[in-house]
């Protein structure tokens, strides 16, 4: 039955598209993640051809998941990434937090339309990611990852849905444990040398929190391989215990990995057997006993180990997985934003002259607590240079901290700098206020973020920004009594270009300006767009023209605002970089947020990043205009439509 209008507008993608390539008989075809060479490898040429087959032509009896079932059954294949294997064990053996991501209600045997669907975290959100199955072959068989004794799909596609997001299968090579379990789970992640874990403790308390702990063996050189532990897998730690030995009080780790078909699982593993045989039998029963999970001794644990992989999940993301239902909840707070060339892209600390510009985000703690804040980059091919500076500051602020204050304040925390998707830093802060700068390494680069803070106790966050203000007014009226040559020159030029009662229109005033300024960097506001600004900002009576008096307030205000734009033009004389124009803008009289700079800077910015003399002039007049329409009231209400001011200026410069 054909679906109706209504039917088809509450439907997801997946619903609508399953539904009509049923009714046609077809089976669907990804437009936009094509079967073709360009979306395997994009950089890369192999030497062999992809063949792209789907389910039913890879496998006699093709299954997406078998139910139930405890076998993790995923091998890499010829070309898929081991990491990615890992990835997919843990949360395997998480499975309320594997079904949010392969959602299980999906099949191959029956209502089959080839179009397949799963969930995944992308740039700060949850994202159904669709996908057909045509997969990449060599010689007939799947070229990446793949069930081994199995004929599950659920791999492959899972695989395929993220190298979707990647733009390729070859960005894959690029990806990383740490950056898989984070888009899988939600989470931020953390990687923890065994070395900065002073005792058990410090990895049991990292158990009482909704966080998976895993960790994976290394071997640095053969000898060192332990033959009971799987070196390619993650292990989850399930639990770190206290059990007395004639030895006295000893800490035990119970770790845990997906096992595959015919695997047989270890019930415990000792490396140093003087100490196992120091704990009283009864309690080696009990280990046995314990039908999931490998024991060991946690001296034996930091020698197998050589860190730990944690993945924090606040309360939204881990309440699906039962295994955390009992621990204590993370607190998170979460700001989304973007650096911004000319506006918020500041650089890091080195660039003492922009590094104010990025985004500033207030956190109070009302009592001591140990954070872990996270900087996710939204840059997946190209990514940046990013990290995060923090400063403890002595009382909250209400607007963003100017530039002096981070010359004259040393900084609290800095993370590293790396071109990872994520950097995380984890540290114990007083009860204070704190202003956390994320950023990129160097100016003008652009990205958008996400910034996530946990914690054990709620703190408060607000994102500091200056809210629109006119200090002062930007237009500087001409002195009574002047000079007799100050005005003289340009009063001749002007009555000989104004009409019957002494006015100019914007034509007349741009060769006005043309004759009287005395060289190019000043000419560069004698725009038709430029003197148009200014005669609609001078402009009282509607009339389209401006008099004699408003030119001489005009020529004594562009002599002020030149002083202004000189004192920030300070890479090169006559241009003045779009990281200081907020700041000049703040000289001349305008206090302006950031929403509104990203339009002005939009508006005004030239190709290189620079701002004319001419491009300053006339920001200026179109801001003192919008200012006093506003604080005149014209215009702004409309049947009972309210604009605050911010708005009222963003409206105003995108038009």
């Amino acid at each position: 039955m054909a679906m109706d209008d209504n039917d088809a507008m509450w439907m997801t993608d997946y619903e609508r598209i399953k539904q009509t390539c049923l009714e046609k008989g077809e089976l669907w075809e990804d437009p936009d993640f094509p079967a073709n060479q360009s979306s395997v490898f994009y950089y890369q040429t192999p030497s062999f051809v992809f063949g792209w087959k789907r389910s039913k032509e890879i496998y006699q009896n093709p299954s997406f998941i078998l139910d139930r079932n405890e076998v993790f059954d995923v091998i890499p294949g010829k070309l898929g990434d081991k990491w990615m294997v890992s990835c997919l064990g843990v949360l395997y053996l998480t499975k309320g937090l594997f079904y949010r991501v392969v959602p299980a209600d999906q099949r191959v045997d029956e209502a089959y339309a080839g179009v397949f669907r799963f969930r995944l975290w992308w740039c700060g959100q949850w994202l159904e990611v669709l996908v057909d199955d045509r997969l990449p072959t060599v010689n007939g068989k799947l070229a990446f990852l793949q069930s081994n004794n199995t004929e599950q799909m659920w791999p492959a596609l899972l695989e395929k849905a993220y190298a979707k997001l990647h733009g390729s299968y070859e960005a894959l090579k690029y990806g990383s444990l740490l950056d898989g379990l984070a888009d899988l789970t939600g989470g931020i992640t953390e990687s923890i040398q065994m070395t900065e874990m002073s005792d058990a403790e410090a990895l049991r308390n990292l158990l009482k929190y909704t966080s998976l702990v895993t960790a994976h063996h290394v071997a640095s050189a053969p000898e060192d391989k332990i033959p009971e532990l799987q070196t390619e897998m993650n292990y989850v730690i399930m639990n770190v215990e206290q059990v007395e030995s004639t030895k006295g009080p000893t800490y035990v780790v119970r770790l845990r990995r997906p096992f595959g078909i015919g695997e047989v699982p270890v019930p415990y593993i000792v490396l140093n057997p003087e100490s196992w045989h120091s704990i009283p039998q009864k309690e080696k029963d009990r280990f046995i006993s314990t039908s999931k999970g490998t024991w060991m001794l946690f001296s034996d644990f930091q020698r197998a180990f050589c860190r730990v992989e944690v993945v924090h999940l606040d309360l939204e993301t881990c309440w699906a997985e039962p295994f955390l239902a009992d621990k204590l909840k993370w607190q998170m707070k979460m700001h989304q934003a973007g650096w911004k060339r000319g506006v918020s892209a500041g650089g890091c600390r080195n660039y003492v002259h922009f590094f104010h510009t990025n985004p500033q985000i207030q956190i109070i703690l009302p009592e001591p607590d140990t954070v872990i804040i996270s900087l996710n980059q939204h840059c997946i091919m190209e990514p940046k240079v990013i990290g995060f500076s923090i400063y403890k500051i002595p009382s909250p602020f209400s607007e963003t901290a100017k530039a002096l204050f981070f010359r004259k304040v040393k900084s609290t925390i800095n993370s590293q700098y790396t071109n990872s998707r994520q950097v995380t830093h984890r540290s114990p802060l007083e009860a204070s206020a704190y202003i956390v700068m994320p950023t990129t390494f160097e100016p003008r680069d652009e990205a958008n973020f996400t910034l996530r803070i946990y914690s054990s106790k709620p703190i408060k966050m607000k994102i500091l920004d200056n809210p629109p203000k006119m200090t002062k007014t930007a237009l500087v009226k001409a002195p009574p009594v002047v000079e007799v040559n100050s005005f003289a020159q340009y009063e001749a030029v002007f009555l000989q270009l104004a009409d019957e009662h002494k006015t100019i229109d914007p034509f007349e005033l741009q060769e006005l300006l043309d004759a009287c300024l005395p060289n190019d960097y000043i000419k560069s506001c004698a725009s038709i767009d430029t003197c148009r600004q200014i005669v609609l900002s001078l402009d009282k009576k509607g009339t389209g023209r401006i008099s004699l008096s408003d030119f001489k307030d005009l020529m004594c205000s562009l002599k002020h605002w030149q002083l202004v734009f000189r004192t920030h033009a300070r890479e090169k004389m006559g241009v003045l970089r779009a990281e200081r124009f907020r700041d000049a803008l703040r000289d001349v009289g305008f206090i302006v947020p950031e929403k509104v700079m990203n339009l002005l800077v939009l508006r005004y910015m030239r190709k290189d990043g620079m701002l004319r003399f001419g491009d300053f002039v006339s920001a200026v007049m179109h801001l003192h205009r919008a200012f006093e329409i506003f604080h005149k009231g014209n215009s702004i209400r409309s049947e009972g439509v309210q604009m605050n001011l911010t708005e009222w200026l963003k409206n105003v410069f995108m038009c």
